[in-house]
């Protein structure tokens, strides 16, 4: 998610200047192709009516920008104790999801990116810690019928780069490791590079075990079929070459909590002809008899899977992996950006794929912001959820000011938040990314994270749905 990217394009960074100084009130649409194609078939699928809130109106507590009538609570903020007396709230807020607890309580599960050098680790706590050496790792907040925090505890410790992840069918979080370090390196202990799973009503079920079968590589997010237990899996690999679209069969598909440990088989996706998907540009364009290719090394002793050997016929690659959902009867998957100048076949500012696994068909259906308009939301989308009013909401990743932005079924794009708080200099501000939205499983709740600093809201008001 959160890697330091030096070689930003010159023209998105005065693009995003001039999105910093306007505030980004005035939202033109910044999706093209067919957007009733993410939401068929789901629960939501009903048209607005109206686009977006209005526009949003400045924050006096220099916190989070909100449209009028919606107003956030801060329930967790880096630095602070957490209730559990375990230590200190841990840095680097990333990826969340939210579960349907007793008597109308919700449990939060949500990840820390810690990388070695972080500041505000992860407490170690005997039984869910993998490796002492490791940062990462994963909180849970309780939060009672009326959204106050009444509970915050480690809920998985001594993992490494925590990124993304994804919900399982059984209500379970699959915490995914966005690194390939192993043991020695960096301090480690242990080989890093895995998806844990978290039970977030009681961690100490879950415990502390990787799920070795699912592979080790950059892990970004994960989303589960539930109808046939298929996991996908996106990776986010910064270096050529680029990440790879997996699925892993497990060997219990739909066995609920622990059921991953029993071990499947590891594919990556082939799109015959396409090498690299940034190649393609055009909304709509479809590929038929997507093929799927064992893994030669799943745990990628010696090389990591990217490079491995996948025959003659190779593999498909792409820039930049990140958010992946299930909705339709389809996997949808988020590639924030593609630049040629860093080895990519093509330059764009972020698409979303969808995958049909009963017709084997990928589809491009959404193409982000072009650079002919300077109002448009920027590039890098990251973490993708759908909202109760039967659209999307979608965390931005990139420079300048940072957004939430909602996305209605007709492709209307308006802003739904914005950071206020600057990490930055008088000459130069910066604003942390958003990452993590999700919705209470009542729908009356946007809960978010700012990665930096690490800052957990929760947002309501007049939500339509």
């Amino acid at each position: 998610m959160s890697e330091t990217t030096e070689s930003a394009e010159n023209t998105a960074s005065t693009r995003r200047q001039v999105l910093a100084r306007t505030g980004a009130l005035g939202v033109s649409i910044a999706f093209a192709g067919s957007l009733s194609d993410l939401f068929a078939g789901t629960a939501a699928a009903q048209p607005l009516g109206h686009t977006g809130y209005g526009p949003l109106v400045p924050d006096p507590g220099g916190l989070l920008d909100l449209p009028k009538g919606f107003r956030y609570k801060v329930l967790s903020r880096e630095g602070d104790p957490l209730r559990s007396g375990e230590g200190a709230v841990p840095s680097n807020h990333d990826g969340m999801s939210a579960f349907a607890g007793r008597h109308g309580r919700v449990h939060l599960v949500r990840n820390h990116e810690n990388r070695a050098t972080a500041a505000l680790p992860v407490p170690t706590v005997a039984g869910l810690t993998y490796d002492p050496a490791g940062k990462g790792g994963c909180t849970a907040l309780t939060l009672d019928s009326r959204g106050d925090v009444v509970s915050e505890r480690v809920a998985i410790a001594g993992t490494a780069v925590n990124c993304a992840g994804g919900p399982t069918p059984w209500n379970t979080w699959l915490t995914c490791e966005e690194t390939e370090d192993k043991a020695g390196t960096n301090g480690y202990t242990k080989d890093h590079g895995f998806v844990f799973e978290v039970d977030a009503a009681d961690p100490r079920r879950s415990g502390a075990v990787p799920l070795t079968a699912m592979g080790r590589f950059q892990h970004e997010a994960v989303a589960v079929d539930p109808r046939r237990g298929i996991v996908y899996e996106t990776e986010d690999a910064f270096l050529r070459p680029f990440g790879l679209f997996y699925r892993f069969l497990p060997d219990r598909p739909l066995g609920g909590p622990g059921s991953l440990r029993a071990g499947g088989r590891l594919q990556a996706m082939r799109v015959p002809g396409v090498p690299d998907l940034s190649s393609i540009q055009e909304t709509g364009a479809c590929f038929d008899r997507i093929e799927w290719v064992d893994v030669p090394d799943p745990l990628a002793a010696q090389t990591p899977i990217r490079l491995q050997d996948f025959g003659p016929k190779g593999i498909t690659h792409a820039q930049k992996l990140e958010g992946c959902y299930w909705g339709g009867g389809s996997v949808y998957f988020v590639s924030s950006f593609a630049r040629s100048a860093e080895g990519s076949a093509g330059d764009h500012y972020g698409q979303i794929w969808r995958y049909d696994p009963s017709a084997r068909r990928l589809t491009l259906v959404v193409v982000f912001g072009p650079d002919t308009d300077i109002q448009l939301p920027g590039e890098s989308p990251d973490n993708i959820c759908l909202a109760p009013s039967g659209g999307l909401m979608v965390c931005e990743d990139g420079n300048g000011a940072q957004h939430v932005y909602g996305v209605t079924r007709r492709g209307e794009v308006y802003p739904m938040a914005r950071n206020r708080q600057d990490i930055g200099t008088p000459q130069e501000p910066e604003w942390g990314e958003f990452a993590g939205v999700t919705f209470s499983p009542d729908g009356r709740t946007m809960y978010l994270n700012c990665y930096t600093p690490g800052t957990t809201f929760a947002v309501t008001g007049p939500w339509r749905g």
